[in-house]
């Protein structure tokens, strides 16, 4: 795909590995429309030269907000990001209310948002839908399991959608980062990716019509779970 000219959206697009997507297509020709729930973050966004819409996607209220934004635009890309995690430890006291906000937003945001918009990409000449899942939709670790879950069920969601599409104008991609430097990693150690990495390879992969975008480390782990299931799944749980 020729990103010059599309018009984009990327939810979650005002920090972290969204907002680097979201520049990296402004700086490609794209007009890029973002939304977020922070005030501070959505003005830095306009600031940036990005349209910014407020919505909390972690309810239907802030998916109904951001469709009726959209209503009588034009959109070729739909990069389907926003995410976060949430503390789930059977030895502990569990929000479950909190539980819930993460599935919704993780999950069925991406697939409401899908549904609602595809008609609106169904009518351009040449469309992509990019789902971010995770390495850990591969192979999950003991230590996120909801977010493992959500991040594997959207790969499976991505999976079906894109037979669905196939032979149609949109191309389904979906892209695997491992462990990125942002905010919902702060407070865990080792190395990390540089988000501006993370995303100049899914960017990359928009413009190749690519299918999968495994970026850095998760292209090792496809090989050895390609090799062998088990083994893979014996690392990642204890990661």
């Amino acid at each position: 795909m020729d990103i010059r000219g599309k018009v984009a959206l990327v939810t979650g697009g005002t920090d972290g590995i969204g907002l680097c997507i979201a520049r990296l297509l402004k700086e490609k020709g794209a007009s890029v429309i973002v939304c977020g729930r922070r005030a501070n973050l959505l003005e830095s966004a306009t600031a940036e030269g990005l349209e910014a819409i407020e919505a909390d996607l972690s309810s239907l209220a802030g998916v109904k907000a951001l469709v009726d934004a959209m209503k009588g635009r034009t959109l070729d890309i739909l990069v389907n990001n926003a995410g976060a995690g949430v503390d789930f430890d059977l030895g502990e006291q569990i929000d479950l209310d909190a539980v819930d906000r993460t599935i919704f937003l993780n999950l069925d945001a991406p697939i409401r948002l899908t549904a609602l918009l595809v008609p609106r990409l169904r009518e351009r000449p040449q469309a992509a839908i990019v789902n971010v899942t995770s390495g850990l939709a591969i192979a999950p670790r003991a230590g996120g399991p909801v977010y493992c879950a959500t991040k594997a069920g959207l790969r499976s969601f991505t999976k079906a959608i894109r037979y669905q599409l196939r032979g149609s104008n949109i191309t389904v991609i979906e892209a695997l980062p491992p462990v990125v430097d942002t905010a919902m990693t702060a407070a865990r150690s080792g190395s990390k990716m540089k988000p501006e990495q993370c995303a100049a390879q899914i960017v990359t992969a928009i413009e190749r019509d690519s299918e999968e975008a495994n970026v850095g480390m998760v292209k090792l782990l496809k090989l050895v779970h390609s090799m062998s299931p088990r083994l893979a799944e014996a690392i990642m749980i204890r990661f």
